[in-house]
């Protein structure tokens, strides 16, 4: 057998698989068990040389298609899942030919969303990854990509900071233009409310939500939101000319919302009373970007938002409001993130991400503090935290306990 292997960079330990067999006859010693979300075409988990890896058995030409596809949004800066090779050319040990295979790299700590409904989520819990979607798919329209199949089952979502992170995981039908046009804008957002729709009466039908759930208003709710978020980014703005402050206001707020301004459209009328403003180039990621640059530490836009508070509460209460921003910064680092991060035993560390750690402990002291009516110092919510909340929580790194492929699938969606 002549395979065809497409990698961005060598990995031998590749020809170690059982590419002879169809995806769905792999032993199971060669699987790695995390949940599965819905999927047209068979997807399999693989634990190899210490990372774990998805494979999906689809055509050849869609397979590098979608992996170049990919490759194009990672370059973007786009949240998607790693592509990390096609495998094509398989055959049985019979000769007959099987389809190619793309393979991504499995996004840590992240989970499909009907496998989060193991875990007691909060009530509002669809409306926080709608919302998360709606970002996503903003993110993605800024920089020129119509999805052509939005929807919950082909995103990826990870915690950040009380919030959700969502990552597109599905480009298989995606298109990459310079820019979309309204008409394009419009037509995925009818897809995504059609889909989210589908896949909230599938989870009514098996149980895991309740009868009090409006299928209908969550698959709206993506609209509402992705046309709040996409006004903000993109809406002209006039004034007078002497309110020029307006300039700096208008980019505090996109700031606020996560977004760096990269270049502003300013324009006056012919005799300079009004001015006009549009944001140009918006990109993503203001707060992990200033938290890595003063820390070094690389995490969700939300997470680092929260750190960031922290970060500016040490300085105030230390009164180093006029020392060397990097400086302070370290210090924080040193006494107060890294103790906390590296509290829990070993074996508890992996149920989630550090940040999400650190995040989780300062709002259980914010919990603890408003029950007892008086301020408990860090130390002491850590170890609370330790023992009483940390011993329950789910292991997002792991299997989670429900069966996704026990969830009906509606027909025909």
């Amino acid at each position: 057998m002549a395979l065809d292997i497409t990698t961005a960079r060598p990995w031998p330990a590749l020809l170690d698989l059982p590419w002879r067999l169809p995806l769905e006859d792999w032993p199971e010693e060669r699987l790695a068990a995390l949940p599965r979300g819905i999927s047209r075409h068979v997807v399999r988990f693989v634990r190899l040389e210490g990372r774990v890896i998805a494979i999906k058995e689809i055509k050849a030409d869609i397979a590098r298609r979608e992996y170049n596809m990919l490759r194009m949004l990672r370059r973007l800066g786009q949240p998607v899942v790693e592509p990390v090779g096609v495998v094509a050319g398989r055959l049985t040990k019979d000769g007959e030919p099987l389809d190619a295979c793309l393979l991504t790299r499995h996004l840590q700590f992240s989970l499909p969303y009907r496998a989060m409904l193991s875990q007691n989520l909060r009530p509002d819990t669809a409306a926080r990854l709608i919302d998360a979607l709606a970002v996503l798919l903003v993110r993605l329209h800024l920089v020129g990509f119509w999805w052509g199949d939005v929807s919950l089952s082909n995103t990826l979502f990870k915690r950040s900071a009380g919030e959700f992170a969502a990552y597109l995981v599905d480009a298989e039908t995606g298109e990459l233009h310079d820019k979309l046009t309204n008409g394009q804008r419009e037509h995925d957002l009818d897809i995504a409310r059609v889909n989210i729709a589908g896949e909230m009466m599938d989870l009514q039908a098996g149980g895991f939500v309740g009868e009090d759930i409006d299928p209908i208003a969550i698959s709206d709710r993506i609209i509402q939101r992705y046309n709040v978020l996409w006004q903000e980014l993109t809406a002209v703005e006039r004034f007078d000319a002497d309110q020029r402050w307006r300039v700096d206001e208008r980019i505090r707020v996109l700031n606020s919302l996560g977004f760096d301004v990269g270049e502003l459209d300013i324009t006056t009328d012919f005799d300079g009373t009004t001015i006009q403003i549009q944001p140009k180039v918006v990109d993503a990621g203001h707060h992990s970007r200033r938290l890595l640059r003063l820390t070094g530490l690389d995490v969700e836009d939300n997470q680092a938002r929260r750190l960031l508070n922290d970060l500016d509460a040490f300085r105030a209460a230390h009164e180093r409001q006029n020392d060397d921003e990097e400086q302070v910064a370290h210090d924080w680092l040193m006494q107060v993130y890294e103790p906390i991060t590296r509290s829990a035993p070993p074996e508890m560390r992996r149920k989630m991400e550090p940040a999400e750690l650190f995040h989780e402990v300062l709002e259980h002291r914010w919990y603890m503090s408003e029950k007892a009516q008086r301020d408990f110092t860090i130390e002491e919510a850590v170890q609370d935290y330790i023992d009483t909340v940390l011993p329950d929580k789910p292991d997002d790194s792991a299997v989670v306990g429900v069966d996704t492929d026990a969830i009906p699938v509606r027909a025909n969606r």
